[in-house]
């Protein structure tokens, strides 16, 4: 969808791939859960972010306040939903994300990333908020799609994920570029594990 994500390259090469300089104190991350800060490239430059978006004074299409906090956006609608207004788009680098399957209290981690070893970068929208005492945070939340054939299996919806050269279009296209990047990764990139060894408490 993502549920998490995992980014344990290093950081010099991240930055390499974006051209710009890594964010000071990142180190190799294998649990990554809404609510922490994440890397994001704003078009510009590498900066850290609070994955979900808090959507303080944004309606919905009835008017009335959205509630909770926004970590994934629909791609089908992130463009009209008055919620996304005025939102700008980045990129969030990672090597790969986890999803569960199962019920409760029996569920299974799956551990889905690019066969071969590839950084991926999630599309995703972007703002700053501004809290009550005049602090600004920085907020991102991540874009999803429909499941390719890989990603099927063990969950309904997956991030879209961006080619290294379609990065900059993403950040900086008009709507209409934009929204023709918002597709499934193509069949037969990903690999889908058993996630083991992560230490679930750390995030």
């Amino acid at each position: 969808m993502p549920g998490r994500l995992f980014l344990t390259r290093p950081g010099a090469e991240v930055a390499e791939a974006f051209g710009g300089d890594w964010p000071e104190g990142q180190g190799p991350r294998a649990n990554i859960a809404p609510g922490q800060q994440v890397v994001v490239w704003d078009g510009a430059a590498l900066r850290l972010m609070r994955w979900g978006m808090i959507p303080v004074g944004r309606v919905n299409a009835r008017g009335r306040p959205v509630m909770e906090t926004i970590v994934n956006a629909r791609s089908e609608t992130v463009f009209a939903k008055s919620a996304f207004e005025n939102t700008r788009r980045g990129v969030v680098p990672c090597d790969g994300w986890y999803e569960w399957t199962g019920k409760a209290r029996r569920k299974q981690p799956w551990r889905i990333a690019p066969k071969d070893g590839s950084l991926l970068g999630f599309a995703a929208i972007w703002d700053v908020w501004t809290a009550p005492n005049g602090a600004e945070l920085a907020q991102v939340a991540t874009v999803t799609c429909a499941p390719n054939g890989d990603v099927a299996p063990v969950h309904h919806r997956m991030g879209v994920i961006l080619a290294p050269h379609e990065w900059p279009l993403w950040c900086g296209g008009n709507l209409s570029e934009a929204q023709a990047l918002c597709h499934p990764w193509p069949d037969g990139r990903l690999e889908v594990a058993h996630a083991e060894g992560v230490d679930w408490s750390a995030a």
